[in-house]
């Protein structure tokens, strides 16, 4: 453990690690600018090879690779499926040939080659197994590999008791989530056709066709059974092309139960994250019938712009992912609060780039325009200032880790205290920040960041995990009771 202060930076430190590999469909010639498939050609020449050759390629692939997947005959199965039609039709394959095939049409992706960075921590699904006062914490991280696309991982540690932290086992083969069938929700889809300024009778029969809660089947039924009538209307066409874009963003992927957390990786499924779901944003939320459950706000990005996902799970096993709405969903940034606070589903938000605010989900489920909360006002976070995470509940108040931006965009992680009933009340704040990059910390893929996506308390202690210029990952804790006791009373 490093030399204490008011913050104490553990010695447990995270580094990427290259050896964390997924398996992805490979196409040759789609991986590249000028796109050029050559599929065809290559099924063709491994059409040529004879029996004993096809079984020896592939006995040398297993012999390879086989140790690094979850069951990768299964995968080079299901690759060979997404490329079968391009095999002669009167070809009869033996099921070696077809899983060679699959192997061709295969590669492994490095998920965190190139950067490891912005976790959040929440309490572990599974406690089992602990000395008292331990408590095991689930921590979500952006993983940054090959063409600077992010995906979810995740890795456990233990808590406790006091200021004592270790990290459990990571190792092992990964595995992408699989895509299963959502159950959408009617109200997404309305505050979604708010936000695209969509509103005609072809819009309006689906969504009055639709049940509260529906499944792809329900809303494909739905689609072509649209009366004749509305179709012959100008605007149909494009209407229904854009219904179907917005009900396929939202989708569930889930994971084996013998796939430990620490294997699990959320990789982008749709078009609008296909470059990257960045900085999700884990809590435990209770709902308003006191259940437990897992939400995490990201950012999803195609390459072009950003736009605004949830994440909901009971288990972090199985995930529902769906679109934010509304004007405080535009910017990254979204943190949710853990519990409804009288009556209102609350967030703090970035929506203007710049400013920390707060933002109330409203009878649409559309997040509206924020209250601002923290602009920037001192030296080290004239640039934007934001959240390091949802805020957490203390009896003083909502303790929120803030970062801001200074000179030589130079990331630091502040603190701020709102009132307990009423949020929109900032109560205090650390006026001289928390923690900023060390002489090592400021060295990395992204030089001078220090950037938190959420943090808990446990035994008195607020642990915080955090990315260091986005080349590594560690740990700082703090006595609550010496934190809140700096802080300041704002007046307000």
């Amino acid at each position: 453990m490093k030399k204490k202060t008011l913050v104490t930076r553990h010695d447990i430190v995270m580094r990427p690690d290259d050896r964390r590999v997924v398996i992805k469909l490979f196409v040759p010639g789609e991986d590249v600018q000028m796109v050029q498939n050559r599929a065809s050609g290559l099924i063709e020449r491994i059409l040529q090879l004879d029996e004993t050759e096809t079984a020896r390629l592939l006995d040398d692939v297993l012999s390879n690779f086989a140790g690094r997947h979850h069951d990768l005959l299964s995968t080079f199965q299901h690759h060979y499926e997404l490329v079968q039609h391009r095999v002669p039709p009167e070809i009869e394959l033996a099921p070696t040939a077809r899983t060679l095939i699959g192997a061709y049409f295969s590669h492994e992706f490095s998920v965190e080659a190139a950067a490891l960075c912005n976790p959040s921590m929440v309490p572990h699904p599974d406690q089992a197994g602990l000395e008292p006062g331990e408590l095991r914490v689930a921590i979500s991280l952006r993983q940054i590999g090959e063409g600077h696309i992010s995906s979810v991982g995740f890795c456990s540690a233990i808590l406790g008791a006091g200021d004592t932290i270790r990290l459990e086992e990571r190792g092992g083969p990964l595995m992408i989530g699989h895509r299963v069938g959502a159950m959408h929700m009617r109200f997404q889809l309305s505050a979604a056709l708010i936000d695209g300024e969509i509103d005609n009778e072809a819009s309006a029969y689906v969504v009055s066709a639709l049940p509260e809660r529906y499944t792809d089947e329900e809303f494909e039924d739905v689609m072509t059974h649209i009366p004749a009538e509305l179709h012959t209307r100008p605007m149909t066409q494009e209407t229904l092309d854009r219904i179907r874009h917005i009900v396929a963003e939202d989708y569930a992927v889930t994971f084996p139960c013998a796939v430990p957390l620490h294997q699990r990786v959320m990789w982008p499924a749709t078009r609008a994250e296909s470059n990257g779901m960045e900085d999700a944003r884990f809590v435990q939320v209770v709902d308003p019938d006191g259940r437990l459950a897992y939400q995490a706000t990201y950012t999803a990005y195609d390459g072009r712009r950003i736009s605004g996902r949830v994440i909901f799970s009971r288990d972090l096993r199985h995930f529902e992912v769906t679109q934010l709405h509304g004007p405080a969903a535009r910017n990254k940034g979204m943190a949710l609060f853990p519990r409804y606070v009288g009556g209102r589903k609350l967030a703090l938000c970035r929506a203007d780039g710049e400013t920390l605010g707060l933002s109330i989900r409203d009878d649409q489920h559309r997040w509206q325009q924020a209250v601002p909360l923290l602009v920037p006002h001192r030296g080290w976070d004239l640039v934007q200032v934001g959240n390091c995470g949802s805020p957490v509940e203390t009896p003083e108040g909502w303790l929120v880790l803030t970062h801001g931006v200074g000179p030589m965009r130079r990331y630091a992680i502040g603190a701020m205290l709102l009132d307990l009933e009423n949020p929109e009340r900032v109560i205090a704040d650390l006026p001289g920040g928390l923690i900023q990059p060390d002489d090592v910390e400021r060295e990395g893929y992204v030089p001078n960041v220090l950037y938190s996506c959420g943090g808990l308390i446990h035994d008195g202690r607020f642990w915080l995990p955090y990315g260091a210029s986005d080349v590594r990952v560690g740990f700082a804790s703090i006595a609550l009771d010496q934190l809140i006791s700096r802080m300041v009373p704002t007046g307000h």
